[in-house]
């Protein structure tokens, strides 16, 4: 039974986001809905929710269906609430002294602790803070649930904790999940949109099986585009020697019969359609300037401490190699943003038991992108950083997705997405022979995101990474540290740590 009918559907916002856009959903269903940053995914999901409008088109909602919209951003208003407070602000007010109860039963089947639910918002983890967000929708018992980017901030305990809550507590209730978290999509999915200009593409299939099937629809598409538009040239030629042979021969029925011909081809002309191009949403481009040491960095048995002290792990003698892509692993908490600032510090500075070669030259991006100044505009974080003019600085940042009136706007005002990608236009022009990056496809989309694994694997470029992304660890690393327990110890692979980290019960604080 349908729940949901998008009908001819379009918005435009400046520029064409989508149109033409037709979806039924039935009961069941579990739509993965798949677009670049910018290209509408938030849109449609709030024209779905009611609180954005179309530019055309309609949608029919099942009678009396109450829909849920998980958001990617905390309302401001949220963050002095305890997270008990927030989630139990989302009932009518003439329900929460009666059925605050409910509060309980939602925070208990998404494994808060209590002690998280007695604090601030503002005092928690991003992905604490999504927890709570996702409580508050599902407290008021959606029939229909929309998540935008639902993966954010959750480290891999709480991706899987997510993935068995959908398959069981949430189990019948149909969901739009707007995600660039490509291993999540496959678990949580059962059918996919790509979400375009025009012509979007909907597949009964998750995620990267429906890209599959997308390649080969549009390659399908191609060739049908190339056949059409060779058949209708080649009734243009037989026309053009058939009015010469009519014209000779002064007759009638050969000029009727070229007319005929050329009409033939302006119909086959009107009808082909090119395979979609995806509007780029700029290039993702790094390098590697090369080394000729053979050890980058050397630990030797160096102690990873909280800041009053505390130890976290000791790294044991390991070394980084040239063209090593390590991924360093472990839960939340066991240090791992530790270690990448302490080499950060070791590499400008001085560590005690860490050595650097000197001919190393650092490529560096955290978590909150702190290596760019947020009061500047994309063109002053060039501009400033490098000696190379405004004139190939505006060509630089056009190329990486940047059109003239964002060049000049303040950071703050930017995307993840935008923000994270001037970051990786900083770190190619930086030069480096050694990439230390906290979660680089944080906020990438999925065309982003493989960019980034194709630069990083076809320069071999010597890398320390963190990531939850399981998508991409599995296609950069070719080595893989692991946090475990007070230790650091090589493994030979990611996908133990996945399996053990998905099925955790009680992850620790993000």
């Amino acid at each position: 039974m349908a729940i949901l009918n998008l009908n001819d559907l379009s918005v435009t916002l400046g520029l064409p986001l989508f149109s033409g856009l037709n979806l039924t959903l039935e009961k069941g269903d579990r739509l993965g809905l798949i677009a670049g940053n910018g290209r509408g995914k938030s849109t449609l999901l709030r024209c779905i929710a009611g609180t954005a409008d179309t530019t055309s088109g309609d949608i029919t909602r099942a009678h009396g269906l109450r829909v849920g919209h998980l958001e990617q951003d905390l309302p401001e208003a949220l963050l002095p609430l305890t997270l008990y407070e927030a989630v139990l602000s989302a009932l009518p007010p003439d329900q929460t002294e009666y059925e605050s109860w409910r509060v309980d039963v939602v925070l208990d089947d998404l494994k808060v602790p209590y002690e998280h639910q007695q604090k601030p918002l503002s005092a928690l983890s991003g992905g604490w803070q999504r927890m709570a967000m996702l409580a508050r929708v599902w407290v008021l018992e959606p029939d229909l649930m929309l998540m935008d980017e639902p993966t954010n901030h959750l480290d891999l305990s709480r991706i899987g904790l997510l993935q068995s809550w959908l398959q069981t507590t949430a189990r019948g209730v149909p969901l739009i999940i707007a995600s660039h978290d490509r291993a999540f999509l496959d678990e949580a999915t059962t059918h996919t949109l790509f979400l375009r200009e025009t012509a979007s593409r909907l597949f009964a299939l998750p995620y990267s099986q429906a890209r599959a099937a997308l390649e080969e629809a549009d390659a399908a598409d191609a060739r049908q585009y190339g056949n059409d538009i060779k058949q209708a040239k080649q009734l243009r030629r037989q026309a053009a020697k058939l009015k010469n042979i009519g014209v000779n021969s002064g007759s009638d029925l050969l000029i009727n019969k070229t007319k005929q011909l050329k009409d033939r081809a302006a119909r086959l002309e009107t009808a082909a359609r090119p395979a979609y191009k995806e509007r780029a949403a700029g290039d993702i481009k790094l390098g590697n300037s090369g080394t000729h040491a053979k050890a980058l960095v050397a630990f030797d048995d160096v102690d990873v401490t909280t800041p009053d002290g505390r130890l976290l792990f000791s790294t044991g003698k390991i070394w980084v190699n040239k063209g090593d892509r390590i991924v360093l692993l472990g839960a939340n908490g066991t240090g791992k943003t530790r270690l990448i600032s302490l080499l950060h510090k070791a590499i400008t500075g001085e560590v005690a038991g860490i050595r650097a070669t000197p001919s190393l030259e650092l490529g560096f991006s955290d978590q909150g992108l702190s290596q760019l100044d947020h009061n500047h505009s994309p063109l002053e974080e060039i501009t400033q950083r490098f000696d190379i003019g405004d004139q190939r600085a505006r060509g630089l940042l056009a190329g990486a997705g940047f059109p003239i009136d964002l060049q000049k706007s303040k950071l703050i005002a930017l995307s993840g997405g935008q923000k994270m990608r001037l970051a990786m236009l900083v770190l190619r022009l930086s030069e480096p022979n050694f990439y230390l990056l906290d979660e680089p496809t944080n906020h990438l989309d999925i065309e982003g995101q493989e960019a980034l694994e194709d630069e990083l694997t076809a320069h071999e470029a010597t890398s320390l990474l963190v990531s939850h992304d399981r998508a991409f660890v599995r296609a950069v690393g070719s080595r893989y540290w692991l946090i475990d327990g007070k230790q650091l110890r090589e493994i030979d692979g990611p996908e133990g740590f996945f399996t053990e980290a998905l099925i955790a019960t009680t992850p620790t604080e993000a």
